[in-house]
């Protein structure tokens, strides 16, 4: 079975669809992967439901798995797949000779193609995209429009990389001279890794000097700016509008939640969480989640939060007794 579950009702249903539980419709699956809506289990009419539990379909048709939320990805690939079908060089592209193309490519019309790129079998690149010199591109990537992906770039296998992004842009890097500002030269390269996933709208550094590294199956969203020789690594989710200063290391499997922040030249552990709008000042040791600013342990933090909040009620209390005092 596609979702290695257990059906629960009638195997015979037919599904031609996919829909929300929220607003199920007759022969589609939806799925429960979020206690907060089952609320519309009772009034949802898709013809089946993907649950974790079989008490939760109440007699209904169903699939019970292990993990809904990654079962109705499966589902959703079948029913939405995603193949790949090659448009070869549009003649409104403009790509250098020297350039090596591979097999079944696409680029669009308005794309540049610099010379010396390398571009990988299966390869996509959308509409204007920009590909400066000798950056290598690997198979079955996903460049979408509008694109830069400057000089002297390496991208693995199967990345995607969504509309606007900007790879290898300078870093930020500035020396004061009396009354002037001298730019440092950003000389190095970015790497990024196999199958990972870029947002729209994000920005990596190229190292001033080495190398900014994204790990492999490493996951951006959008608004996300990752400065030089930053070292991220493999399987990190990172959320939209975060920002990562210069030569900070991410260890394996950490996840940063929105608006986070951290600073230059620290690292964070392996299978760090750091909570929403943190901003991390110091290294972690990883393996917990991290909250505030400056960043701790979670359990420290709402420790902190709740004496915060006690003292304000006492305060508002004094106030109170000064202000009847006074009175009397």
């Amino acid at each position: 079975m596609l979702v290695d579950g257990q059906i629960s009702g009638n195997p015979e249903v037919e599904i031609s669809g996919v829909s929300e539980i929220q607003n199920g419709e007759m022969g589609t699956i939806t799925f429960l992967g979020n206690q907060a809506y089952k609320k519309y289990m009772d009034n949802t009419i898709a013809s089946a439901v993907i649950v974790s539990n079989e008490n939760y379909l109440s007699g209904r048709d169903g699939i019970i798995v292990e993990n809904p939320q990654l079962a109705m990805a499966k589902v959703l690939s079948m029913f939405f797949s995603d193949e790949y079908n090659s448009k070869g060089i549009h003649p409104k592209a403009v790509v250098d000779a020297s350039s090596s193309i591979g097999n079944n490519v696409t680029i669009e019309a308005g794309a540049v193609v610099e010379a010396g790129v390398n571009i990988g079998d299966s390869t996509f690149i959308g509409a204007n995209v920009y590909i400066g010199k000798n950056t290598k591109i690997g198979s079955r990537c996903k460049i979408y429009q509008n694109v830069v992906v400057y000089h002297n770039i390496f991208i693995g296998n199967k990345v995607i990389i969504h509309g606007s992004a900007v790879i290898g842009c300078d870093g930020y890097g500035f020396v004061k001279d009396k009354e002037q500002y001298f730019k440092i030269p950003q000389t190095g390269t970015v790497l990024i890794g196999n199958d990972v996933e870029i947002g729209a709208n994000s920005a990596i550094d190229r190292a001033t000097i080495g190398k900014t590294i994204i790990g492999n199956m490493t996951k951006l969203d959008n608004l996300v700016h990752v400065g030089h020789n930053v070292h991220i690594g493999k399987r990190c989710l990172i959320t939209a509008q975060v920002g990562i200063a210069g030569s900070a290391k991410i260890g394996d499997d950490c996840i940063l939640a929105g608006q986070a922040g951290v600073v230059p030249h620290i690292e964070i552990g392996p299978e760090s969480i750091i909570a929403a709008k943190s901003g991390v000042t110091k290294s972690l040791s990883g393996g917990e989640m991290y909250g505030g600013y400056p960043a701790r342990p979670i359990k420290e933090q709402h420790k902190r939060d709740a004496i915060y909040s006690e003292i304000l009620n006492i305060r508002k209390k004094l106030n109170q007794l000064i202000q009847n005092s006074t009175k009397n």
